[in-house]
């Protein structure tokens, strides 16, 4: 079973406004909302896929029962751990003129270290070796950065797959208990060595460090500039696939979601690779941060171009 965590859990509302100006009166064409947070938004991909999950997260006040209504409704299983704190609510802006995404993200609510045991407890029940647990997303107001790295160490001993998806410090510890895959985009690796990395051979060099000391695969997603895969088998090379981009909010969850499925499939490294290309250029054509269609995602996968490095 794959278990998607989400600490910091959000009501995600995408605007439409063309040719968007700060400090100025800006009309809203379009609107949608979303139950997100990069955990839910894995969850949401792997159902599209027709994999299931269980959405793992803390919900609280009325923004939290909003939450759980939309993801009970959407036929998501979850299990969930409450706080007396209201969940965010996150402002997409996309600007469809001047093809900009602008993120206005509130905090969320302070969580304390009893709800986070009680939340790991509850999975730590339920978890079977074998399993695969993706820890995705900023850690919640009251939370140590090295949460996700004492959570990894606890998982790996239970025989657990663990995939991490983070920035800054809890990415930084996190790396630190071995995770099985990481997935940085190319500002994010570059931080995590404390260099600018500025070609792809300083790139594969980077992932390459986090294998030597752990990490068993390395997913580096570079935008417009496709993707690299450095697993076991090998280094794995991906260009973008060209589709017209409504929102990038997401994108990058798509991605871990395919990888979850490859593994829970038995795919090869390459195609795990093309699926996760096909993953993020479909997500692209999407609003807000609803999942793609999976007739789109394998229609993509076939085109979808893979070299080894």
């Amino acid at each position: 079973m794959i278990y998607t965590v989400t600490l910091n859990p959000a009501v995600d509302k995408t605007v439409t406004i063309p040719d968007f100006r700060p400090g100025e009166v800006n009309r809203i064409r379009q609107m949608r909302v979303d139950a997100g947070g990069k955990g839910i938004n894995v969850s949401k991909c792997l159902q599209s896929l027709g994999q299931s999950s269980v959405v793992c997260g803390i919900f609280g006040g009325s923004s939290g029962e909003n939450l759980l209504a939309m993801l009970r409704r959407q036929g998501l299983e979850v299990l969930p751990v409450f706080v007396t704190g209201e969940n965010r609510t996150n402002l997409k802006i996309v600007d469809t003129q001047n093809h900009t995404n602008t993120d206005i993200n509130e905090p969320g609510p302070t969580v304390d270290e009893a709800v986070l045991a009680q939340l790991f407890q509850t999975m730590a029940l339920r978890l079977k070796s074998g399993d695969t647990v993706i820890l995705s997303g900023s850690l919640p107001v009251g939370a140590q950065p090295e949460l996700y790295r004492k959570w990894i160490e606890e998982f790996v001993c239970l025989g657990v797959r663990v995939i991490l998806d983070a920035d800054g410090e809890p990415m930084r510890q996190g790396v630190q208990a071995a995770p099985y895959l990481v997935k940085p985009n190319d500002l994010e690796l570059s931080g995590l060595v404390g260099r600018e990395l500025r070609s792809e051979a300083e790139l594969i060099e980077a992932g390459r460090h986090l294998m030597r000391i752990g990490v068993q695969e390395v997913l580096i997603s570079r935008g417009g500039d496709g993707a690299l895969y450095l697993t076991q088998e090998g280094c794995f090379r991906s260009d973008a696939l060209k589709v017209p981009v409504l929102s990038t909010v997401g994108a990058g969850d798509s991605t871990v979601a395919a990888m979850a499925y490859g593994f829970e499939k038995g795919m090869t490294a390459p195609d795990r690779l093309r699926l996760a290309v096909a993953m993020g250029a479909a997500s692209v054509t999407c609003s807000g941060t609803q999942a793609p269609g999976a007739e789109l995602v394998w229609e993509l996968f076939q085109k979808a171009y893979i070299q080894e490095v």
